[in-house]
């Protein structure tokens, strides 16, 4: 794939990926060949927002990768367009998103976790294991695809930030009970609510996941410094993790590629067998949201 191409022939099919998340959307355009011709970022774009917002913040990141590439506004309905969003899998919202009219030629939608994995493998197959506030695994083999975890922290993600910081909640209440020993990371974590449960409790009570989250680089800290509780939470989590991972494998996902802000940190930590299965990916989502418009056209990958 080539640098930034300003010109493309006007005969050349294009293609838009997107990929939304909740704080902002990305959105790369390439030609026929795959020379990227421009990109562009928007705002919140997690498809159970309202769809006006997302809209918005879809064509404004849109209009951006349009510049670049010296395209204008009625280019717009020469573009087939992929999306990879989070909210996806909830099929109202997506409903929601679709009874808006576009602009484009085609537009696709399915998961961010979908969009990664066509990314990572062009589509062939293989696994991803996203591990940051939340976890889920998602493979796909000959064609067949499937979901393994990404159900929400309060009864699925294992292995995620906030599962981690949910847990270390739980395990510093016994600390302070008396029912574990106390150790430095409880120590610390306690004395941010002053020692006192029922600020703790008051705290939960509002709490979201990505306050749970939080915590987990503080685990990982305490961890390297062999703090027992740490080390006890993140071995519980890797463990979680693995059981995801294994279960892709068992589903015949030949490898497997990390993604998330703690893909990298919990990797040292994840069984050797899952360890020896990870690979570096293709693409990114980006990239699997074009592939994602493409296949929608041409029936294949490439």
């Amino acid at each position: 794939m080539s640098d930034l191409e300003i010109h493309p022939r006007m005969t050349d099919l294009l293609f838009l990926g997107i990929d939304g998340g909740g704080t902002k959307c990305r959105a790369r355009l390439r030609n026929a060949q795959g020379d990227l011709l421009g990109v562009g970022t928007g705002g919140p774009s997690n498809i159970r927002l309202d769809p006006d917002l997302v809209w918005k913040s879809i064509l404004t990141a849109c209009r951006e990768a349009l510049s670049q590439a010296g395209l204008q506004e009625n280019d717009l309905g020469r573009i087939h367009a992929g999306m990879g969003a989070a909210g996806a899998g909830q099929t109202s919202a997506v409903e929601r998103l679709l009874a808006r009219s576009h602009p484009f030629a085609s537009f696709e939608i399915d998961t961010d976790a979908h969009t990664a994995w066509l990314g990572a493998f062009n589509g062939g197959d293989g696994a991803i294991l996203i591990v940051g506030t939340g976890s889920c695994g998602y493979g796909g083999v000959s064609g067949q695809c499937h979901y393994v975890g990404g159900w929400g922290y309060e009864v699925s993600d294992e292995g995620s930030g906030a599962a981690i910081g949910r847990e270390l909640l739980r395990r510093c209440i016994w600390a302070h009970d008396g029912r574990a020993p106390s150790t430095p990371l409880s120590d610390v974590v306690l004395a941010e609510f002053k020692n006192d449960l029922e600020i703790l409790v008051d705290w939960v009570g509002k709490a979201r996941p990505s306050d749970y989250g939080r915590y987990a680089p503080l685990v990982l800290d305490y961890a390297e410094r062999r703090d027992p509780l740490a080390i006890d939470l993140v071995a519980d989590a890797a463990a979680g993790l693995g059981l995801i991972a294994t279960r892709l494998l068992d589903l015949g996902a030949p490898a497997i590629c990390l993604f998330g802000g703690l893909a990298e940190p919990m990797r040292p930590w994840l069984p050797p067998p899952v360890q020896r299965t990870i690979v570096a990916p293709m693409a990114d989502a980006v990239d699997g949201a074009i592939l994602l418009a493409r296949m929608a056209v041409t029936g294949r990958p490439t």
